[in-house]
């Protein structure tokens, strides 16, 4: 009955650990795709081309949607990251 146990425990822990680095991943990516690529597309189309900023106010405005969208990301991993350690915390407790 121990081992039973003791292998469900490192059957879920392990995809727990398999989640979690998923989910970490995922982030990451997106750390780094969106804020840059919001950067240069937002400078290019919305700011220069739509509002026919100068260069350098397009440079500006297009940093603080980079700073705008890094914030966004981190918020949004924070708190999928607390939802699935609060769930994987019940789910333990029930056992």
């Amino acid at each position: 009955l121990k081992k039973r146990n003791l292998a469900s425990f490192n059957a879920q822990n392990e995809g727990s650990l398999t989640s979690t680095l998923r989910t970490l991943l995922f982030f990451t990516a997106l750390m780094i795709t969106l804020p840059v690529g919001l950067y240069f597309s937002s400078k290019a189309y919305i700011f220069e081309g739509t509002l026919g900023m100068s260069d350098r106010d397009s440079y500006f405005y297009a940093a603080i949607v980079a700073v705008v969208t890094v914030h966004v990301v981190l918020a949004l991993f924070v708190y999928v990251a607390w939802n699935e350690g609060s769930r994987q915390w019940r789910e333990g407790k029930q056992d």
